[in-house]
């Protein structure tokens, strides 16, 4: 894969990070992509990565493993209730529970080292303008200082920075300005199969979705509002 234009992307198997890998094979990027197992409690979200990730045709996937129920502090990694039933001026009025403390960061930081023993400079990853209003790092200042620190923290940006080019480290977030039902309606010029993704953060065993969860409420919004029902409740009976 060397030589050729690689970027890494952040697939966690939900429906953001499947638009976003479909937008980085419209870019023309072949795609490596990268999910952790990290104890979440929604783990049922690595199968959907890995349907997800076969689907968009990714050149190499790995699944890597670190243990952040170490630290706890979250609803996602500690045994602590996850939030149902809220509204969306409920959820934006503060960070939630179910934020992981520092989460993207570790990750990044992981999709960036892969990515350089790849000889790639581009890193995808699917926040959006829902999400970055609850969550610190999911804001546009906090993907700019990772994008600087990321040119100064590698061989090739610091090599590019001391001949006077361009840093050549780029973090990409093509969903960003986008809503959940903008998302959807992306997804499905792509050709996106959100039968295959999964959202819920407090799913059954098989993954069934609870419904009720702050995920499960802003996904159940996006295809109301786009007007089509969601192929992954339709799998579990549970709409059409």
């Amino acid at each position: 894969m060397r030589g050729d234009r690689v970027g890494v992307v952040l697939l966690s198997g939900g429906m953001d990070s499947a638009v976003t890998l479909a937008e980085a094979r419209a870019m023309g990027f072949a795609c490596a992509a990268l999910s952790f197992d990290y104890g979440q409690r929604h783990r049922y979200e690595l199968e959907a990565a890995k349907r997800v990730g076969a689907a968009g045709g990714v050149c190499r996937h790995v699944v890597q493993h670190i243990d952040l129920r170490a630290f706890g502090g979250s609803a996602l990694t500690a045994d602590l209730d996850v939030p149902k039933d809220r509204d969306e001026v409920t959820m934006a009025a503060s960070i939630p529970v179910t934020y992981v403390p520092a989460r993207n960061t570790i990750f990044l930081s992981f999709a960036l080292a892969f990515a350089e023993t790849m000889g790639a400079t581009d890193l995808f990853l699917g926040v959006n303008a829902v999400d970055y209003s609850g969550y610190p790092d999911c804001r546009p200042a906090f993907l700019e200082a990772f994008r600087r620190l990321a040119n100064l923290a590698t061989r090739v940006g610091v090599e590019a920075i001391e001949r006077g080019e361009p840093e050549p480290i780029r973090v990409h977030a093509p969903l960003l300005d986008l809503t959940k039902s903008q998302i959807v309606r992306r997804g499905l010029e792509l050709g996106v199969d959100f039968g295959l993704t999964h959202t819920c953060y407090d799913p059954g065993p098989d993954g069934r979705p609870c419904q009720h969860c702050d995920a499960c409420l802003l996904r159940a919004a996006g295809f109301r509002e786009a007007g089509v029902p969601d192929p992954a409740l339709v799998r579990y009976g549970l709409e059409g």
